[in-house]
C-alpha cells in the first residue's frame, strides 16, 4: 500500500479517515462490554460517536491541554473545512467541531501514531463513562 501525505489532504479526508477509524475502536470496546444486540450497540455507539458526543471530548481536550501543536493543527484543519454536508440532528457549530475531532483521529492513524491514537481513545472512552461529556454512556 502506498503511503498518504496526510499533510496534503484537506480537513474532510481526514475526518472521512477519523471516522471510520474512531468508530471502530468504539465497536470494539462495545463488544468488550459484552453488548451483542444491535439495537443496543448502536444506542451505546451514539454516546460515544455522534457529533454532540465527539464535540464535548474535543473541548475537554482543549480545556485539559492533551493536544500536542500537530494535533491542535489538524483538529482545526478539520473543523474550519468547507463542507458540503450539512448537520443532522446538531447545530453547524457542532457539526464542525466534531468533524476536527474526525480529522485529529484521521490524522493520528495516517501519521502511524497508533501509539498515541489509542490513547487518545481511551481517554475518550472514560470521559463519556465518566460521565464528563453530558452525554451518558
Amino acid at each position: 500500500m502506498e503511503k498518504v501525505d496526510y499533510d496534503q489532504l484537506n480537513g474532510i479526508a481526514l475526518a472521512y479517515m477519523g471516522d471510520g477509524i474512531y468508530e471502530a475502536y468504539i465497536r470494539r470496546h462495545l463488544l468488550h462490554l459484552g453488548l451483542t444486540k444491535p439495537t443496543n450497540l448502536q444506542h451505546r455507539a451514539t454516546h460515544y460517536v455522534s457529533a454532540k458526543a465527539q464535540a464535548a471530548l474535543i473541548e475537554l481536550m482543549l480545556a485539559q491541554d492533551k493536544l500536542t501543536a500537530d494535533e491542535l493543527r489538524f483538529y482545526k484543519r478539520g473543523r474550519n473545512a468547507n463542507s458540503h454536508t450539512h448537520a443532522k440532528n446538531t447545530s453547524v457549530t457542532t457539526y464542525r467541531i466534531s468533524t476536527g475531532f474526525e480529522a485529529l483521529m484521521g490524522y493520528l492513524t495516517l501519521s502511524d501514531q497508533s501509539q498515541r491514537l489509542t490513547e487518545l481513545v481511551n481517554w475518550c472512552i472514560q470521559q463519556v463513562e465518566e460521565g464528563n461529556t453530558n452525554v451518558k454512556a
